[in-house]
């Protein structure tokens, strides 16, 4: 089955080589429609992607998204998840607080650590 995401890609294609082909967005989404029917991509988005496949060299144009910036997620490292299982073992009656300090990572990323990954229901109980 293809997913949405390979779907999105196909059409980008399709754009790509239609606006090489010197057809008008509105033309271009038309097509589409009777193609991919209720899967087609907007209008406006149509739009976009044909003023930049328009704008650039068709052999540079790269379909996928490119990779953002921002903060990387570190905590599916598997080194963290290590030391917070160390941790928990060494000392039952740890708190969150005092591992997400000794990891260097957040107490929220920790509660996720302990309770989805690992899989611990208490850790400190009274």
């Amino acid at each position: 089955m293809v997913t949405s995401n390979d779907l999105l890609i196909k059409q980008r294609s399709v754009i790509e080589f239609l606006a090489a082909e010197g057809c008008s967005a509105a033309n271009i989404h038309a097509r589409m429609k009777t193609v991919y029917g209720e899967m087609c991509i907007s209008d406006c988005a149509v739009c976009k992607w044909v003023r930049i496949f328009k704008g650039e060299d068709p052999r540079e144009t790269i379909l996928r998204d490119r990779k953002r910036l921002g903060r990387p997620l570190s905590t599916s490292v598997t080194a963290h998840r290590e030391k917070v299982d160390c941790m928990i073992r060494a000392n039952r009656r740890v708190k969150q607080k005092e591992i997400a300090n000794a990891v260097g990572i957040s107490k929220e990323r920790v509660h996720h650590i302990v309770t989805t990954v690992l899989g611990y229901r208490k850790v400190s109980a009274r």
